[in-house]
């Protein structure tokens, strides 16, 4: 569901303080402190919702906090999260509830919120006029010395969150088809489906932390999933019909160009 095509207003928060059970559970748990806990201690403030107030209109149905989904797509980037896995880290960590000043029963958002969010970023130079709202603040906490160059070119932030992002989505539609086949018609894929598959395939996806060369794996990918299909379709057009074997057949016309060279990312 593409969530941009809905209105949104924006609900302020600004001023909103880690709840304590929040704070004492996450100090708890962890003493040492966490990538998360120390953006909250550190950065607390490096946006404010008032700093979004011209991204949405006045009338529309609440939207989430958009210093908080900032603060999301920071984690992401420092840690390597597909946005599948920044909303479970909402959903599930301790810690990130406190970087985002949320109840410990608070059951966060749809992954799809950050496509959403990454959308509006990258309208009109949005991100990087956020990034130098950042960088101003973080002068402002010492945080960064005024006799260096900095850069604030949000291009190569965002690229790495959708890679990731795409990554993830491609790979689970393989196996997502890979498992409707496997239920129907099994012996189709007995020349096609190798100990390699099944290692990549053979259970839903995890990325691990900071995964290597994600380009090179969605072209990896992308070429197993071309092969599938190609699979499917000598033997026969009803072997296409499947709902997941259609909707691997939609992600990859959305996210690849296929020509005389190759099969290429979009």
């Amino acid at each position: 569901m593409k969530l941009s095509r809905y209105p949104l207003s924006l609900r302020l928060r600004s001023g909103e303080h880690v709840p304590p059970l929040t704070a004492r559970v996450a100090r708890a748990s962890n003493p040492g402190g966490t990538t998360a806990i120390w953006v909250r201690d550190r950065l607390d403030g490096l946006w404010r919702d008032e700093d979004f107030a011209d991204w949405y209109p006045r009338d529309g149905r609440p939207g989430l906090s958009p210093a908080q989904l900032a603060t999301v797509c920071v984690l992401q980037f420092m840690l390597g999260l597909s946005d599948r896995q920044a909303a479970e880290a909402v959903r599930c960590r301790i810690d990130f509830k406190y970087a985002m000043a949320m109840e410990l029963d608070d059951p966060g958002f749809h992954h799809g919120v950050l496509t959403d969010f990454r959308d509006r970023l990258a309208e009109d130079g949005r991100a990087d006029r956020l990034l130098d709202l950042a960088l101003a603040r973080l002068k402002e906490v010492g945080l960064v010395r005024e006799s260096t160059t900095q850069r604030t070119d949000s291009t190569h932030v965002l690229a790495a969150v959708r890679d990731l992002t795409r990554l993830e989505l491609i790979t689970e539609a393989v196996r997502a088809a890979l498992e409707e086949v496997a239920g129907t018609s099994p012996h189709l894929l007995d020349e096609l489906v190798d100990a390699d598959w099944g290692h990549r395939y053979g259970r839903p996806v995890r990325l691990g932390k900071n995964p290597t060369k994600p380009m090179t794996r969605i072209l990896a990918t992308g070429n197993d999933a071309v092969r599938l299909l190609e699979h499917l379709h000598q033997h026969g057009p009803n072997r296409m019909s499947g709902a997941r074997v259609q909707a691997l057949r939609q992600i990859m016309m959305q996210n690849y160009h296929c020509d005389a060279t190759g099969l290429w990312p979009l």
